[in-house]
């Protein structure tokens, strides 16, 4: 459906891959981004140029229950896995509503390219969590192109009873080659490594650089990380608030071989860093709401030395 002189609409909610339902917002500068009801999962964001900034796989199935691989996965209740909840927990996999008519969303964005989604458990859900809640999730296009993701969850328990969680944007990026990338702001900072033990170490290198597997959860991070990509001359900005942890991963070569719904190769063009809360869970009593939020932009850089310029990306962010 097109509004009238042909222009796009900035919210259109219309069918995708399976027939899955999935809402697409356009930025009138040309940016545009998708989210599939089915786990309120972001699968597109593409700059005023039409270039693709996030990484699906090609063999990500959009076929319920599995959850899609890439764009931007929802982990809740829990990130990872243990106890009975399956891996990065049930909100992934679940089919969301459209809010037509949210409480008030205090936010910076005035863009009329947005979506408010929410999701309540199912009697299913609470037999494995046991907890009743309201999940709400605005997906939004800033002026510039940005991607804007805020989860506001509240406990609407009547039992009197706290619950805890731990929250994660599974963001999977789309790079250039891998061994091209860089990541800076997480340098000095504790991790947990979960290639061993989750075994805490600090940070070394002046930026994170990739040439095997990496699975590190970096603790009290800065509510900014850059991730610089050499060969397309671009910069991720990620700006997180409520989210003191980021997950940094990509599987490399062995694993990805593993991973059924990932190319061989598809390792190369793609990397995870997550904002999230995993090493302090969040606890909310009932009628309290915890707010996170994820800002990303992408700018154009250059390199001097090696180094970013700082000057371009401060210039042009």
């Amino acid at each position: 459906m097109a509004a009238a002189g042909g222009d796009k609409l900035p919210v259109e909610v219309c069918k995708g891959f399976s027939g899955l339902d999935r809402v697409v917002l356009r930025e009138a500068r040309g940016s545009s981004a998708e989210v599939y009801l089915y786990g309120g999962h972001v699968t597109s964001w593409k700059n005023d140029h039409g270039e693709e900034l996030l990484f699906v796989s090609s063999k990500a199935a959009f076929k319920p229950p599995k959850p899609i691989r890439g764009g931007i996965p929802i982990c809740f209740p829990q990130f990872a896995s243990h106890g009975g909840l399956e891996s990065h927990g049930f909100a992934r996999n679940r089919v969301w509503s459209i809010e037509s008519d949210p409480p008030p969303f205090p936010t910076n964005s005035a863009s009329k390219a947005h979506v408010d989604l929410i999701l309540k458990p199912t009697e299913e859900d609470l037999k494995i969590w046991p907890h009743s809640f309201e999940f709400r999730l605005r997906v939004a296009l800033g002026p510039g192109g940005d991607l804007l993701l805020t989860s506001r969850v509240r406990n609407t328990s009547t039992d009197g009873k706290p619950f805890s969680f731990t929250f994660a944007y599974h963001t999977y990026f789309a790079v250039s080659d891998i061994s091209e990338v860089r990541v800076e702001g997480l340098e000095t900072h504790d991790y947990l490594d979960n290639l061993q033990s989750k075994e805490r170490f600090t940070e070394q290198g002046d930026a994170i650089t990739f040439e095997s597997e990496i699975d590190k959860i970096y603790l009290s991070t800065p509510t900014k990380i850059a991730i610089l990509d050499h060969e397309k001359k671009r910069t991720f900005v990620v700006r997180k608030d409520g989210l003191p942890d980021a997950v940094v991963w990509n599987p490399w070569d062995k694993r990805a071989k593993a991973i059924a719904d990932l190319g061989d190769e598809e390792y190369k063009h793609m990397l995870c860093v997550e904002a999230a809360a995993v090493e302090k869970p969040i606890t909310l009593k009932p009628g309290e709401e915890w707010k996170g939020r994820l800002e990303l932009s992408a700018v154009p850089s250059s390199y001097c030395s090696g180094q970013l310029d700082p000057q371009k990306v401060l210039q042009s962010s």
